[in-house]
């Protein structure tokens, strides 16, 4: 009998670890080659990480909650066959995938570093939910420290680090009642009592007949994205109406002949991320993000695609250099990410690295909306529905009303860095470029 090594796979350059959400196979349980033996979480995306042998599940080396590094082994596989025949690919590959991940997760840490001060600056291992939360909350080094873990090895959970900020708060209360009583005080700890404790969310009351559901660990990730970025961006909007008509008879005329060459459909999705690449690459300054008192211009136009899944949470995959493909390109990314993104299929590294996002809040029938920034980005376009409506037509001869397919674009941006000048042209480029479709256009 031989025994295989189950390892965490690498996920992407830019991903480092995972999270164990769950495990699907028991120990002890006959397993097939592809079936998938546990579930893994990193930031926003789910996955699965399938058996690579025939054999039987005989030890597990993680719980669900632990933090896992790219490369650990994650489970063990008895398999029939010699002890060498089944891991010794996995052996002669073991050195080197052990320097990458080492040389992964250095670089990761430096980043991390660069771009936010890191919370921990101890030999502890804090998740990077925690340091998040942490880092949120205002938790110093020394009072994450101070927590008592009650995770593996003593590690700091997340229901830890609440319980700890809840508590926390409570005695800050305390601590300003009774401070606030005493005659003399130094001007440090004036200071201390003149800013003000978190303000807690009132109790929600709710009857015996109400439904209680908890939020998903998407769901929860998502809410705390958006709170973020709220308290981060100074948000403001531009909007402005185009007239896509051009675009509405030409994808009429050559969808069909497109489907049967290419086999994909061709939506007005990759039509509008087309122009906002080339928006993006007439106003660079909106593919830029903020660090402290610097702003960093992106030299890759990265665009998220918001998508909406079936259970109602958000996921924003991204096309990378969207500048540098041609329709025929795009259709393909778009209905790609698309359908692995229902399907959750998407991969950690297709959700990062975005540097602008469009959101198409039309395909729920609504005209217009004010979208939220997806950090660390400063811009989101939402595209509204595509309406006929009655529209004054403008010619040598004179005005005339007359059927046209119009549609709202609704810029959010951060009033930080982007002025409402550039906010406004850059969406007066998106409009113009769709107005001034070319209904020759070969595909």
């Amino acid at each position: 009998m031989a025994k295989f090594e189950l390892k965490l796979p690498k996920m992407g350059e830019s991903v480092a670890e995972a999270t164990i959400t769950s495990w699907l196979k028991d120990v002890g349980d006959a397993i097939e080659m592809d079936d998938p033996i546990l579930e893994i979480a990193t930031d926003k995306v789910d996955s699965e990480v399938p058996s690579e042998v025939d054999g039987v599940l005989i030890e597990k080396f993680f719980n669900v909650d632990d933090v896992v590094q790219v490369g650990e082994t994650l489970a063990i596989i008895e398999t029939d066959g010699e002890d060498d025949s089944v891991s010794s690919e996995n052996n002669e590959n073991e050195v080197e995938e052990e320097e990458v991940a080492e040389q992964l997760t250095q670089t990761i840490t430096k980043a991390k570093e660069t771009v936010a001060p890191a919370i921990s600056s101890s030999e502890r291992f804090y998740s990077p939910l925690v340091k998040n939360i942490a880092r949120q909350e205002g938790v110093s080094q020394q009072e994450l420290d101070g927590i008592n873990g009650t995770g593996k090895d003593g590690r700091v959970t997340k229901n830890d680090i609440l319980s700890y900020i809840e508590n926390k708060g409570g005695n800050q209360i305390q601590q300003s009642q009774t401070t606030k009583a005493q005659p003399k005080q130094t001007p440090e700890v004036k200071k201390v009592v003149s800013e003000k404790p978190k303000q807690l969310a009132p109790p929600v009351v709710s009857s015996g007949e109400d439904e209680i559901i908890e939020m998903t660990r998407m769901g929860k990730l998502v809410a705390n994205h958006m709170i973020e970025s709220v308290q981060t961006s100074a948000h403001v909007q531009s909007f402005i109406e185009a007239d896509v008509t051009k675009i509405w008879n030409w994808r009429k005329k050559v969808k069909d002949a497109f489907f049967n060459r290419e086999g994909e459909n061709l939506t007005f999705t990759p039509i509008f991320m087309e122009v906002v690449a080339k928006a993006l690459r007439d106003y660079p300054m909106l593919n830029i993000s903020v660090q402290g008192d610097s702003v960093i211009k992106k030299k890759n136009i990265n665009i998220g695609m918001a998508a909406a899944l079936p259970d109602g949470n958000l996921i924003v995959p991204v096309i990378k250099n969207a500048d540098q493909l041609n329709l025929v390109g795009m259709t393909k990314q778009v209905n790609d990410l698309a359908n692995r993104a229902r399907l959750n299929q998407l991969k950690p590294d297709e959700i990062q690295g975005g540097t602008y996002t469009v959101t198409n809040v039309g395909s729920f029938g609504s005209i217009m909306g004010t979208p939220i920034i997806n950090q660390p980005q400063v811009g989101i376009l939402a595209l509204g529905a595509i309406r006929k409506v009655p529209a004054v037509i403008e010619t040598p001869e004179g005005d005339f009303v007359g059927i046209r397919y119009k549609m709202f674009l609704s810029h959010s941006y951060d009033h930080r860095v982007v002025n409402g000048a550039l906010g406004g042209l850059f969406v007066k480029a998106v409009k113009d470029y769709l107005e001034a479709w070319d209904t020759n256009r070969e595909i």
